[in-house]
């Protein structure tokens, strides 16, 4: 599904010294598997994350994504492909706080050409067991909700991958034991899941660890 080849990425900010996130990084991602991509605080995974979600490009190598080369394609392209194929989720959850559960996960749905969209959003929000929150506004909820909410939203495409950045960060030990059980049945479903995090007690649910140190892949 997913392929890096010498993938680098170097940030240059006013002349100051150049910031090499990632160094010739080669990488292969199956479909169907759950893999954690784990390091510390600047250590390359969030870089890796943008570039493997289409959200940045590569300053240097190749990526391809089911056989298509990522770097060939114009924004409008990469923009179908993240609709139609992925999905996100991140530590902050990202919901509109005085809209409903229901109207936060409808959200990507305006932009397809889906006709039933109360009943994919209804359906999302089942998956992550919220049936009976989709009335109350996002503010009204508690934080592992809201990341359930977002989880849902991320579902509603019935994207093929889902990046999830951090997606305990903002939780409770249980909140955030809940939202991995999440991810491992999605995972049992047939989703490929992608994990960053920094801690090493979530990277342990996933079938795969990839560890990332100074914007190289230090163990995989």
């Amino acid at each position: 599904m997913i392929q890096l080849k010498n993938v680098s990425r170097t940030y240059s900010n006013n002349g100051q010294k150049p910031v090499h996130a990632l160094k010739s990084v080669n990488l292969v991602i199956s479909k169907g598997e759950f893999v954690a991509i784990v390091g510390p605080s600047g250590s390359g995974k969030s870089s890796m994350m943008n570039i493997l979600g289409m959200l940045d490009r590569p300053s240097e190598g190749e990526y391809y994504f089911e056989n298509k080369e990522v770097n060939s394609l114009s924004e409008d392209e990469l923009a179908s492909i993240r609709n139609k194929k992925i999905g996100f989720v991140f530590q902050k959850f990202h919901l509109l706080p005085k809209t409903t559960a229901l109207e936060n996960v409808e959200l990507p749905l305006l932009y397809s050409e889906r006709r039933n969209i109360r009943e994919l959003a209804m359906e999302a929000l089942k998956q992550v067991g919220l049936t009976d929150r989709v009335a109350h506004h996002a503010n009204e909820l508690s934080g592992g909700q809201q990341q359930r909410v977002a989880i849902a939203r991320a579902l509603v495409n019935e994207p093929d991958i889902i990046f999830a950045d951090e997606p305990t960060g903002n939780l409770d030990f249980a909140s955030g034991q809940e939202i991995i059980n999440i991810f491992q049945t999605l995972n049992k479903a047939g989703k490929t899941i992608i994990l960053i995090t920094h801690d090493q007690t979530v990277a342990a649910c996933a079938k795969r660890t990839i560890r990332i140190h100074d914007g190289n892949v230090s163990e995989d």
